[in-house]
């Protein structure tokens, strides 16, 4: 028995860590399988540990489906995030402090929010922590937390495979925005329907979301960043919607698609060189730290992403934060035994220099 992960808030610390090789063809492969029950422990759920009995359909892929109504509108967003660019000289500081906020709560919506808290709960908030982090994540605009957590759930059941929503494995087009502008795979939806999202549907909070998702993104990603700068301090109208909601929201999309393709591609494995996702510092910068992508999905159910606690990393002091201010509570991390021993037993050698 080791301590795979524990709760900051509390001294009980579960998992069994087993070990078994699997053989491929000359490759041997050591994979760390941790009992599912012990895993789960009070988050309740296990639908965010990869599925190692999952086999791909043999035959010809599905052909590939566009969507136009995706394309035109995404076309039409980043043409607009080119032009709020070029009014950036012209805009007021308040106006740019003001589109710099909006950045950094929507983005927590997605971090703190749908990420840590609602797909893998590796921690706990209270209900006025849920409704900051609802409007947040509307604000964000990257559907609404019902279907992120699904479709993130999926990511991690499957990752790599053809039921994964954003298969890095299709290339970095396909897992950055290319998934957006076509049909799922059918295996994506079929793992999706399979899933308990019980604990999402018992969240009153997530459902009144879903309810009435589509006009709180019209006022909370477009309207209220565009009426505040031009009400309080006479911004152009131009200027605060092109860069406190176009461009904003534009870069918002493309600081959460990078942790699916480049933290995919680009980096480092040191705690499992077996699996895809990589560390990497710069997609951490700008997604508020999420790029420490081998870390995240060797424990997914650390509320930290990483075992470097601050550095890179806003969404682990906000949620720090929150613990301190009595909103937040029962944050789990694995210990730097586990963390340090897996790291020699499945890890590519770069923490040795790192």
């Amino acid at each position: 028995l080791s301590k795979e992960f524990s709760s900051t808030s509390s001294t009980t610390a579960v998992g069994t860590v087993t070990s078994r090789v699997t053989r491929n063809g000359n490759a041997i492969m050591e994979k760390d399988l941790l009992n599912h029950e012990d895993l789960a422990g009070d988050r309740g759920m296990v639908d965010d540990i990869f599925d190692e009995t999952y086999q791909e359909k043999e035959g010809p892929k599905p052909p590939l489906r566009y969507v136009w109504r995706n394309i035109i509108l995404m076309s039409l967003l980043h043409l607009g995030a080119l032009f709020a660019l070029t009014l950036i000289p012209s805009a007021k500081i308040q106006t740019l402090a003001w589109a710099l906020l909006c950045f950094l709560v929507s983005a927590l919506g997605i971090t703190a929010g749908s990420h840590r808290l609602w797909s893998h709960r590796s921690y706990k908030a209270t209900l006025p922590l849920r409704i900051f982090l609802t409007i947040a994540n509307s604000m964000a605009f990257q559907n609404d937390i019902y279907e992120w957590v699904r479709d993130h759930r999926v990511h991690h059941k499957f990752s790599e495979t053809d039921a994964d929503p954003h298969n890095a494995m299709r290339g970095f087009f396909f897992s950055h925005i290319g998934w957006l502008l076509v049909r799922k795979h059918p295996d994506v939806i079929e793992k999706g329907q399979k899933l308990d999202l019980s604990d999402i549907k018992a969240d009153k909070v997530v459902m009144f979301q879903r309810r009435y998702y589509k006009p709180s993104v019209v006022l909370l990603c477009f309207t209220l960043p565009a009426v505040v700068p031009w009400y309080f301090w006479d911004e152009s109208i131009v200027i605060s919607f092109f860069i406190p909601a176009i461009l904003r929201y534009t870069i918002g999309l493309n600081a959460t698609w990078l942790v699916n393709s480049a933290a995919h591609m680009f980096g480092n494995r040191p705690y499992d060189q077996n699996i895809n996702p990589r560390e990497n510092p710069l997609v951490s910068l700008g997604a508020l730290g999420e790029g420490f992508h081998n870390y995240h999905h060797t424990f997914p159910y650390d509320y930290s992403t990483s075992e470097f606690g601050w550095r890179f990393n806003l969404t682990t002091a906000f949620i720090d934060l929150m613990c301190l201010l009595g909103l937040a509570s029962d944050r789990k991390k694995v210990s730097k035994e586990v963390i340090l021993a897996r790291k020699m037993r499945t890890g590519d050698g770069s923490h040795k220099s790192g």
